[in-house]
């Protein structure tokens, strides 16, 4: 069970979650353990409500499938238990990013002082340059 609010919580049996062998160097261990978590979320399939649907597929995110699978790979840690605690927190923090509306940006102008500001900084630094010109004499 998969808290993601005070509201929301996802069962366990829409979370699939595989071990499997991790990759890179690790000597022994790797080669023998699977220790990496390969968790799988259908999102279409969830008991989620709706909202959070939508804005799930909405998302452009690598980690979504084009069937709206959300993948999660973990393998950052020596023990599957670990991995796999990691893979939710992923799942977890994904699925309430969405939740959080998205604020739209005011555009706003500089103030006077501001542009006086900066182009007398413009002016003072073209005065500077000048002075390092090579002198020609005549």
């Amino acid at each position: 069970m998969l808290q993601i609010s005070n509201k929301i919580i996802i069962p366990e049996c829409d979370i699939f979650l595989s071990a499997i062998r991790s990759q890179g160097a690790g000597g022994q261990n790797v080669n023998k353990v699977s220790t990496a978590i390969h968790l799988r979320f259908d999102i279409r399939a969830s008991s989620l409500p709706d909202f959070y649907k939508e804005q799930l597929l909405k998302l452009n995110d690598r980690r979504i499938t084009k069937e709206g699978v959300v993948v999660i790979k973990a393998q950052e840690h020596r023990s599957q238990e670990q991995n796999r605690e990691e893979a939710l927190r992923r799942l977890q923090e994904l699925i309430k990013s969405v939740a959080i509306p998205k604020i739209k940006r005011k555009p706003t102008k500089p103030s006077r002082s501001s542009q006086k500001k900066r182009l007398d900084s413009k002016t003072k630094r073209g005065l500077i340059k000048s002075t390092r010109k090579q002198v020609i004499e005549t």
